[in-house]
Formats: C-alpha cells, sequence, structure tokens
C-alpha cells in the first residue's frame, strides 16, 4: 500500500487533466468540446500504449534491485529512454498525418473535425515528452519509489489548468476574472479555444518530463545509479528484451481502453438518456478503480523484488497476499458505491431518468468489482514475474470476444428462446463476463508460474 497510494495519487492527478480539458473546453463551445473529446478518443489510447510498452521497464529494473546488481539498471533506463523516443516520434507523426482519414471513416462533421485536427497537431509535440516522462516513471516504480511520479502528476496538472485557461479563452477570458486592468497585450490574446487546449496539453507533457529529469538527476536516491554520469548509446538485445516485456502490456490496455470505446459507440445508438446514464456510471466507478489499479502496478515491483533477490517462494506469497488485499479493497470499493452512488449520481445530473438508469448500471458494477481487481492485480503479479504475453492473449480473449462479443450479443441482439435484447445492461452484462474469465484464466496462470519458481522448477530469465 506505501507503493500502491502514491501511484493512485499519480493516476487519480493525470486523469484530471483529462477532466480538465473537458470542462474548460465545454464552456469555450459546444464544437471545442466536440473537438476536444474526439481527439481525446484517438490520442488518449495511443498514450496508453506507450505507457504499457515502457512499463516493461519496471520489472527489469525491480528484479536488479531485488538482485543488488545496480550498475546493470542505467543501460537499460536508457534503452528505455531510446525506445521512449521512438514511439514518442511516431506517436506524433501519427497524429499530424493519419488524423484526417480517421475523421472521414468516423463522418465527423467538417467544423469539429477542423478544430480536433488543430488540437492533435499541438498534442503531437508533447508526445515525446510523455513518452520519455513514462520511461523515467518506470524506472522511478522500479526502484521503489513511487511518489515522484504523484508530486510530478500533481505540477502537470498545475500547469494544465492555467495554461488552458489562458489558451482557451485568450485575453476576454484574463478581463472576466482580473478586471480591464491588464497590459494591453493581455488584453489582445487570441482565444484558441480546443487549439489552446492542445497546446496546454503538451506544454504539461514536456514539464512533466523535464521536472522527472531534472528529479532523477539530483535525487540522492538515484544517486548509486549514476544515471546521467554517460550516455549507453541504442543497444540491440536490450530494447529488444524491453519490447518482448513491454510491448504486450501496451497491447493488453490497448485492448482494454477500445473495449471501452466500442461499447460506447454501440450505446450511442441507444439514445440520449441512455448514453448520458453509460457515461455517469462508467466515470464514476473509474475513477473508484484507481486503488486496485496501482495496487497492480506496486504487486509488479514487490514481485520483481523478490524475484531478483532469488526468493521464489517469498514471491509466490507476496504474489498471493496481494490477492487478499486486492479483495479487501473490492470489498471497500462496493461499499463506496452502495453509500454513496445516489448522492454522487445527483451531482452529474438532475434528469431523474438518467439518474434512475445511472443508479442501475451502478448496482451492476458492484457486481464485477471484485473480479476486476483480481484480474488487474493478476496481471500485475504476472508482469512482476516478466510473464506478459499470456496477458494479452488472455485480455484479447477475454474482452474482445466474451466481454465485447457477449455484451453485443445480449444488449443488442438478445438470446432467442431465452432473452429479448437487454440494451445497455446487456453490454454491462458483457462487461462482467469478460472481466470474470479473464480474473479466472489470470489466476489459473499465476498459480502455475508461482508454483513452478516456489518449487524451483521454473527460473525467470534474468536481465
Amino acid at each position: 500500500m506505501r507503493l500502491a497510494l502514491p501511484m493512485c495519487g499519480a493516476q487519480l492527478a493525470q486523469a484530471g487533466m483529462g477532466a480538465t480539458d473537458v470542462i474548460m473546453s465545454g464552456r469555450a463551445s459546444a464544437t471545442d468540446l466536440a473537438a476536444v473529446s474526439v481527439g481525446s478518443s484517438i490520442w488518449l489510447p495511443l498514450m496508453l500504449f506507450m505507457t504499457g510498452t515502457l512499463m516493461g521497464l519496471t520489472p527489469i529494473v525491480a528484479q536488479l534491485r531485488g538482485g543488488a546488481r545496480m550498475p546493470r539498471i542505467r543501460p537499460y533506463v536508457h534503452q528505455a529512454l531510446w525506445l521512449g523516443l521512438a514511439l514518442g516520434m511516431a506517436a506524433s507523426l501519427l497524429l499530424w498525418f493519419a488524423v484526417t482519414p480517421i475523421f472521414r471513416l468516423m463522418d465527423v462533421p467538417g467544423p469539429v473535425a477542423r478544430l480536433s485536427t488543430g488540437y492533435l497537431a499541438a498534442v503531437a509535440f508533447g508526445m515525446p515528452g510523455v513518452a520519455l516522462f513514462q520511461a523515467l516513471r518506470a524506472f522511478s516504480d522500479g526502484m521503489n519509489h513511487t511518489r515522484p511520479s504523484l508530486w510530478i502528476s500533481l505540477i502537470g496538472l498545475g500547469v494544465n489548468i492555467p495554461c488552458n485557461y489562458l489558451l482557451i479563452y485568450g485575453g476576454d477570458g484574463l478581463v472576466d476574472l482580473f478586471g480591464s486592468g491588464l497590459p494591453l497585450w493581455l488584453r489582445e490574446l487570441p482565444a484558441l479555444g480546443a487549439v489552446g487546449c492542445g497546446i496546454a496539453t503538451a506544454l504539461s507533457m514536456w514539464v512533466m518530463c523535464l521536472s522527472m529529469l531534472l528529479y532523477t538527476r539530483r535525487s540522492l536516491t538515484f544517486a548509486p545509479i549514476a544515471l546521467w554520469k554517460t550516455l549507453t548509446w541504442p543497444h540491440r538485445a536490450m530494447i529488444r528484451e524491453l519490447l518482448y516485456i513491454g510491448a504486450p502490456i501496451g497491447v493488453a490496455i490497448f485492448v482494454e481502453v477500445t473495449l471501452f470505446t466500442l461499447i460506447a459507440l454501440f450505446v450511442a445508438s441507444l439514445g440520449e438518456i441512455t448514453v448520458a446514464a453509460h457515461q455517469v456510471a462508467l466515470n464514476y466507478t473509474s475513477i473508484l478503480f484507481m486503488l486496485p489499479l496501482s495496487l497492480g502496478m506496486a504487486l509488479t515491483v514487490r514481485v520483481g523484488n523478490t524475484l531478483g533477490a532469488s526468493r521464489g517462494s517469498e514471491a509466490s506469497f507476496v504474489a498471493w497476499n496481494g490477492m487478499l488485499v486486492c479483495l479487501v479493497v473490492a470489498l471497500l470499493n462496493d461499499a463506496i458505491l452502495w453509500l454513496t452512488a445516489a448522492p454522487v449520481v445527483a451531482l452529474y445530473t438532475h434528469n431523474e431518468a438518467v439518474q434512475d438508469l445511472a443508479m442501475s448500471l451502478i448496482f451492476l458494477a458492484m457486481l464485477y468489482q471484485i473480479s476486476d481487481s483480481l484480474q488487474v492485480n493478476m496481471a500485475g503479479a504476472l508482469r512482476g514475474y516478466k510473464d506478459t504475453r499470456i496477458i494479452m492473449a488472455i485480455t484479447l480473449v477475454s474482452y474482445w470476444l466474451v466481454g465485447l462479443g457477449g455484451g453485443y450479443l445480449l444488449g443488442a441482439l438478445g438470446i432467442p428462446g431465452l432473452t429479448p435484447p437487454l440494451g445497455v445492461h446487456g453490454y454491462w452484462l458483457g462487461l462482467i463476463a469478460g472481466l470474470t474469465v479473464a480474473a479466472a484464466l489470470l489466476g489459473w496462470r499465476l498459480w502455475r508460474i508461482s508454483k513452478a519458481v516456489s518449487d524451483g522448477l521454473m527460473e525467470i530469465p534474468q536481465s
């Protein structure tokens, strides 16, 4: 929990940036809000894929630290930085040159498409920065030092809010806030709307990157690593190992994100009341998911530490102890949902039809808290064992085949002779089934690999 809580705070701070972008762009105009929303649905999956891929560094660093092989850490961090730079540049090029055909395929209205193209062009400048930040964060987390990611994410949020205000609303916004006594050049600043929001996001990304770079250079905690003493040039074998561990994590996260994106698209045809209720329930439950998610990230570090010290039995104990903790967290989330769902939903909307439907979805969400917490923590423990390809395979089957396929069957088609189409409830039942299957399969895999390592029948490859 000491590792997980700062991670949770960092995740919430980064989610707060997205919420700030939506709220502040929405107050500019409906078109700006639509442009930011559409653009976010494109760049966020790209960023999460990069983040997952670079998370391959965390178990490597954790095992090297656990085995007291400190000199081996620095070259791996440098390879992750080279990889992050390449991924960030590739993401930038995609955002600059590939969005127009995507918008045509999505049939996005012309004014929204033009604004969103400018928004994404601005965000693209920040993608290399956020990739480098995530590489350094993976290193810091692997060193059992998770607080920097919290404080630096809060710095990013602190930069994002005033930059959003200045760039989205321009001089008119400053006059509304401070009065007309401002200098002329400030009063004449243009209001850039969605494009200004993209520039603010890119600035926040680079501020977080430079802050983490400065911290890793100055902190005494990282002094034994001598991270910036000399530069290690790209090394094919090390980058291959990073991709071998990290790319499946990136694909698994991408699959999970696209699951919720596709369900949102299917639900969009069911009417505005259903769409609003789905969004309210999903947004609220996603906030509570941050704690089990962070606990899974902490498990990666703790399992990696013990394996690096060649204590296979202790690694198994750490992993299964983590499962008990995550069960407690899941029950806590259920209690929070039970006690606070009604007043929280009322904060989102005053529409009684939306409130009633959202409440029914939140009660369904209470059913999958245990399976959702278990699957994300089992995946975290398996990452500590560097066993990531099986996570990708299980995620593909559970999320897309069972979750999405089952949700579409129950929600849109129904089962002949058993049930008519259940609408949005069918899609949420599909989510429950997908998460439950993922938890069962990942639990089976974790039991097998932890037992094999504990019994000395299997060795984890050392970096």
